[in-house]
């Protein structure tokens, strides 16, 4: 029971990715808010976890609806007067060809998937900067963080969840509240028509659940991208080049050209502890002294 006395929100948890999730941190001891859009999912799995022997409360409520997250959010501080853990997995698919793509499909997805996310971090972040203790999973996608044909909505608001996630990692840090993403392949309603039914069977969402422990306990990392699927676990990472210096001569957009495979090259490459590491690398090549990089710091 590692999450014993831990209190989590499941987002989309009505079925599929969200519904094991909410069943794998009932079963590791954690108290469980469901939330779904519809109520009597929400209910369902709910009930599920307390025939089991857990505890857990079913909430209807959209993740875009501030009003609504907030009710949901004061319902779980009542009942258990803490929220450790929150689960960022509501989501939706409109597919299309960028060409096809009518602006409200794109904005709904975002809407959804990243807006949602912000609305619930905001909604847990200072209850969990007073306890000192806090774990936020954000699920990105490879289509995010690699691109996928006809997903240019989904992908855009899977990779900004990166971005958020990078930030609130850092932000939070000094209060115990870790960050971290969850990239996962399962066969679920949104993958239905995706994936071909002989992937399908190999993706159980039962099988990538698993990977939520290693992001929300203890001895959790901060800024992790995590991939999962029929049982494989990966990270991923955005890396940065060494890199050369051209310097901004008249000529330096024809060496940019010509030296584009030394800029590339990935021997050596790091991860960033954080967004200015970039700049501190450039103006160091420019030669400029470690007092002047540190006083823009």
């Amino acid at each position: 029971m590692k999450l014993k006395d831990r209190t989590a929100i499941v987002t989309g948890a009505g079925g599929g990715l969200g519904r094991c999730h909410a069943l794998l941190l009932a079963r590791q001891g954690a108290r469980v808010v469901v939330n779904d859009m519809n109520a009597e999912s929400a209910e369902r799995v709910a009930g599920e976890i307390k025939a089991g022997g857990g505890e857990a409360i079913g909430v209807a409520a959209s993740v875009t609806d501030e009003a609504g997250v907030a009710a949901m959010v004061e319902q779980a501080m009542g009942a258990w007067g803490r929220i450790d853990i929150l689960i960022n997995n509501a989501g939706i698919l409109r597919d299309k060809s960028f060409a096809k793509m009518e602006i409200a499909d794109f904005r709904a997805v975002v809407d959804v998937h990243l807006m949602g996310a912000v609305i619930c971090s905001k909604s847990v972040w200072e209850i969990m900067r007073k306890q000192n203790h806090g774990r936020i999973v954000m699920t990105t996608s490879s289509s995010g963080l690699y691109g996928n044909f006809g997903q240019s909505n989904y992908g855009a608001a899977k990779m900004a969840l990166v971005g958020l996630m990078q930030t609130l990692s850092l932000e939070g840090e000094k209060y115990g509240i870790r960050v971290n993403c969850l990239a996962p392949t399962a066969a679920t309603q949104m993958t239905d028509g995706v994936l071909s039914p002989d992937a399908l069977s190999q993706l159980a969402p039962e099988l990538v659940s698993p990977g939520l422990l290693a992001l929300v306990g203890d001895a959790a990392p901060t800024r992790a991208i995590l991939c999962a699927g029929a049982g494989h676990f990966a990270r991923a990472h955005v890396t940065l080049t060494q890199g050369i210096y051209i310097g901004g001569t008249g000529e330096a957009a024809d060496r940019v050209v010509a030296r584009w495979n030394e800029i590339g090259d990935r021997a050596g490459e790091i991860v960033p502890g954080y967004g200015f590491a970039q700049a501190e690398r450039e103006m160091a090549s420019s030669g400029a002294s470690p007092a002047s990089i540190a006083a823009r710091t």
